[in-house]
């Protein structure tokens, strides 16, 4: 099962895409798309449609998954990535690419074991299941191949694809 992970943000989306197979996973490819943040939306919610719609089309992930909008302070950046969140699952959609999407908790509880594991945890978590010499950067990335483990574990674990 190959899995496309998006971790959405307002400039910068990180994604990764893993190959998992029973509870092993192959790294297949890592990154951000950076998007200026002075651009407007009418330039940015295209950016990312196509970036997601380019992945889908090389990768041909069976799956995405992407980490849920949790409360924020700023509303401001809510709207944003609410949007871009948006934009995201209608590229999903267009592609028949079904979306598992996951809390903050979750993603941590399922790919170290403890839901209030710190980001360093996360990181190395990540870096060994799939094997990595390095910690993958930006951040972003790292975050976006949690997402992705954290879908081919709990998909596993239930009957299809789960989204909450």
């Amino acid at each position: 099962m190959i899995i496309l992970g998006i971790d959405p943000g307002t400039s910068r989306i990180g994604y990764g895409i893993i190959s998992a197979d029973h509870h092993i996973f192959e790294f297949i490819a890592y990154g951000c798309l950076e998007i200026e943040k002075q651009h407007k939306k009418e330039v940015r919610l295209p950016a990312i449609h196509n970036h997601i719609k380019d992945l889908i089309i090389r990768y041909k992930p069976e799956y995405a998954a992407m980490e849920k909008l949790f409360f924020q302070n700023n509303q401001k950046t809510v709207m944003a990535v609410s949007e871009a969140r948006g934009v995201i699952y209608n590229a999903c959609a267009m592609s028949a690419v079904p979306v598992g999407e996951y809390a903050p908790l979750q993603i941590k509880h399922a790919v170290t074991g403890y839901g209030k594991a710190d980001k360093k945890q996360m990181q190395k978590m990540v870096q060994l299941l799939l094997r990595l010499p390095d910690i993958p950067r930006p951040d972003d990335a790292a975050d976006a191949l949690a997402i992705a483990i954290c879908h081919a574990l709990l998909s596993r674990d239930h009957a299809g694809t789960q989204t909450q």
